[in-house]
Parts: C-alpha cells; sequence; structure tokens
C-alpha cells in the first residue's frame, strides 16, 4: 500500500457550501520528498474570515488561485504516479480532510483514487499507546505552520516513527 498523508486549508466548515483553499500531501516513505501542493479558487461566495486567516492568505488572493478540476486532475495524476499500488488516504485529522478531499474528487473528477475510506494517525498513536487521552504530535520533526506541505511532512514523520519506535506494523 502507499500511504499518502494530506493536509486541508479551509475557509470554512464543509465543502461546497465553502471552499477548500490549498491541501498538501506527501507520500510516505523514508525520504518524505514526493510531495504535492494544491491551491484552488474558490467555489462558494461564502467563507468565514476567521477560518480562512489560519491559512495565511486573503480572500482577494484565493481568488487568483488554479481551478479546482484542474488542481484535483493533477493531484489524481500525481497519486497514480507515486503509488505503485493502492493509495491510502491518512490524515492528522481525517474527518475533517477526508471529506474536502472526497468531496473534491468526486464533484471535479468523478472518481476518488483513495476509494472509500481512510485512516487517521492520531487513532493509530492512542491504540499504539492504550491511552485515548494521549496525542501523537510530539513526534512531529517539521513544524506545523498551517501550510499543508509542511503538515502533511510533518504528521508522516510522527507515522515513520510509530512505525520505527512503537512497532506498528505497516508497509510502505
Amino acid at each position: 500500500m502507499a500511504y499518502i498523508m494530506v493536509d486541508v486549508e479551509t475557509d470554512g466548515p464543509i465543502p461546497g457550501d465553502y471552499s477548500m483553499i490549498s491541501f498538501g500531501a506527501v507520500l510516505v516513505d523514508e525520504q518524505l520528498d514526493k510531495t504535492f501542493y494544491g491551491q484552488l479558487k474558490p467555489i462558494s461566495e461564502q467563507y468565514i474570515p476567521e477560518t480562512l486567516a489560519v491559512s495565511g492568505f486573503t480572500r482577494q488572493e484565493t481568488l487568483a488561485f488554479d481551478d479546482p478540476q484542474t488542481v484535483m486532475t493533477n493531484f489524481a495524476a500525481w497519486i497514480k504516479i507515486v503509488a505503485k499500488d493502492r493509495p491510502v488516504f491518512i490524515s492528522d485529522n481525517n474527518g475533517f480532510d477526508w471529506m474536502f478531499i472526497c468531496w473534491y474528487f468526486h464533484h471535479f473528477t468523478k472518481a476518488n483514487p483513495f476509494g472509500f475510506s481512510s485512516q487517521n494517525l492520531g487513532s493509530m498513536y492512542k491504540g499504539l499507546v492504550k491511552d485515548t487521552f494521549q496525542n501523537f504530535k510530539h513526534l512531529r520533526k517539521t513544524k506545523h505552520t498551517h501550510h499543508p506541505v509542511d503538515d502533511a511532512k510533518g504528521n508522516a514523520e510522527a507515522l515513520l516513527t510509530l512505525k520505527k519506535e512503537y512497532g506498528l506494523k505497516i508497509k510502505f
């Protein structure tokens, strides 16, 4: 399986009514050098200024971003290149990140290369340490900046640590 760590930045809480502004992905392997970054033009007039501010972009800047269909088509092509076998979507907050990526794939390309499921990094960690109150975020090496490639890379580093130091049985 090819684990692809994904992080999403948005301007609101749900896809369709609000927009995915940018996202980053990294193929999880020892190098962490295969990345994808997309900036997407808003698909809705609605946005929450405080939510958008987390991304570091203004509304005016996002209006000049790329066409979402083009970005999602390019992302699907990238996944096909880097994933030599079945791609697996994994995220720090897969409930949030997955719904945007899945919705955008189906809306703009009519198919989701990840299929119909995702995995949650935090839940993996909680299971390994047998404590639902624990958090994996101390395992990141790359600073969490809200640039989605940085954040995906930090989460991928944490997943590699789970494999090496905690005995997580996972094949890359």
